[in-house]
């Protein structure tokens, strides 16, 4: 469980808080998705969550680890991985086992081999175990950046807007890899504006002003989806077809099924509505 208690930030050179007596808490083995427009501060809990900018007031509580009292970032990070918007800022190395290598220092090749395999078997990328990274699509990096922190094996994952940058083919590649990481029992933080990743999500918080200002569960999106709009936040085009249907009487619980899942089960709603 991670817990963030009365935590405010503000970078140096500046007047205004980025973050203001935040408080919410992420229970293990759920995905949330914190949303906001820029500069609202998302991002900015993601890092401090990961430890890599320093906490300064208030405190984030990480099982029984408090960052504020611990000094070795090392097992804050053994803790908490983060992929980040752009592959390419993050890669290192030309040759995808260096680079994944390299973040494993210090373990037995036999460890070392097995921790490879299964991370890139993870994100369907281990046939490209010995390629170059710069010969990959951008989505492909992103998986293997996803890959590179799997294979630390952390219990907690924050995606800070890990598709903005790909296509379409390469974002669908990106949620199925997120909701299979749920299913294998990782606790996600997501880290969005994009409407799809938003449906991602058990509960979605909105961030304005370095507020949380409004929280929804899964289950309540269809009745909530106005809540988007009210904050100027793009409103998942599933979430309006849901509702249409529900207007004809057609409801599909939003707690039941993945975005997957849903989509499917969507396309089935309407082929029937089509026939009849």
């Amino acid at each position: 469980m991670i817990r963030v208690e009365n935590v405010s930030f503000k970078y140096k050179n500046s007047e205004n808080k980025i973050l203001d007596n935040l408080n919410f808490s992420v229970m293990d083995g759920e995905i949330i998705a914190i949303v906001g427009q820029n500069g609202s501060g998302k991002s900015t809990i993601g890092k401090l969550i990961a430890g890599i900018i320093k906490l300064k007031e208030g405190n984030i509580v990480i099982d029984d680890l408090n960052i504020r009292k611990n000094k070795k970032q090392k097992i804050i990070q053994d803790k908490v991985g983060i992929v980040f918007q752009n592959p390419e800022n993050q890669i290192i190395f030309n040759n995808i086992y260096d680079e994944i290598s390299f973040s494993l220092k210090g373990l037995e090749k036999t460890e070392l081999e097995d921790r490879i395999q299964e991370s890139l078997e993870q994100v369907g990328m281990l046939k490209y175990k010995n390629e170059d990274l710069y010969s990959l699509s951008l989505g492909q990096k992103q998986r293997i950046m996803i890959a590179e922190v799997l294979a630390k094996r952390p219990k907690y994952i924050i995606f800070d807007e890990p598709t903005t940058m790909i296509d379409s083919k390469g974002k669908e590649k990106i949620y199925k890899i997120i909701e299979k990481l749920k299913k294998e029992g990782y606790t996600i933080i997501c880290i969005t504006n994009l409407a799809d990743e938003i449906l991602i999500a058990d509960r979605i918080l909105i961030l304005k002003n370095g507020k949380i200002v409004e929280e929804i569960k899964k289950e309540d999106l269809i009745e909530k989806a106005y809540v988007f709009r009210k904050f100027d936040i793009k409103e998942p085009t599933l979430l309006e077809i849901l509702n249409s249907l529900k207007e004809k009487g057609i409801i599909l619980d939003m707690k039941k099924f993945t975005i997957n899942e849903l989509v499917s089960k969507l396309k089935g709603k309407l082929k029937n509505e089509e026939c009849n």
